[in-house]
């Protein structure tokens, strides 16, 4: 299949003209390839996590060691998607690029190496949370190689503390809400 412009094209779901690597607070959605609810479940209005759920949150909390500039905030992993706010600290980049020394290597051993890295943009510390879990979930799935997350990711620059308390709240009610929420795949229908 040739590529046809008209037809292939995907609208940018990225802020025009913002840099990714600035300072700041993001909110995250991932969801799981074709919506399967991989994660566990909900009960009671609680996420009631399986082994694999408990992985994502385990790569969720492990990438604050792996990005120096990384600080992580409100977060809840639901059956097929997870939420979380992620702060980068402009201040640990920059410092962090000044104090260290420049590599030889060229080549980008991948998001799923253990190094520690002073210096990310979003996509970086997104890309390296998709690598790792996806990993760590196909082991305990059997299903080696087999694509875990959908392709991008949606996420919001936060503008300001309102719209932060807003977003956080909306991450901790999100278990609450599974019933009516457009992801749950056994939702009620609207119309009887």
């Amino acid at each position: 299949m040739t590529f046809d412009p008209d037809r292939h094209h995907r609208r940018s779901i990225r802020l025009a003209g913002f840099d990714y690597a600035a300072g700041g607070a993001y909110f995250v959605t991932i969801c799981v390839r074709d919506r399967q609810c991989l994660f566990g479940e909900v009960i009671a209005d609680g996420a009631q996590l399986n082994a694999c759920g408990r992985c994502i949150v385990d790569a969720w909390q492990g990438l604050g060691a792996r990005f120096a500039s990384v600080a992580l905030d409100e977060f809840v992993v639901m059956p097929n998607h997870v939420h979380g706010v992620i702060f980068l600290d402009r201040s640990k980049q920059e410092a962090g690029a000044a104090s260290s020394a420049p590599t030889k290597s060229i080549v980008d051993p991948g998001a799923a190496n253990v190094a520690p890295k002073i210096a990310a943009t979003l996509g970086d510390v997104i890309r390296a949370f998709k690598s790792i879990s996806a990993i760590a979930v196909n082991r305990i799935r059997s299903t080696n190689g087999q694509p875990l997350w959908q392709r991008n990711y949606f996420e919001r620059v936060i503008r300001d503390a309102d719209e932060l308390a807003r977003i956080r709240q909306y991450i901790a009610d999100n278990p609450a809400n599974w019933n009516i929420d457009d992801e749950n795949p056994q939702r009620p229908s609207p119309h009887p």
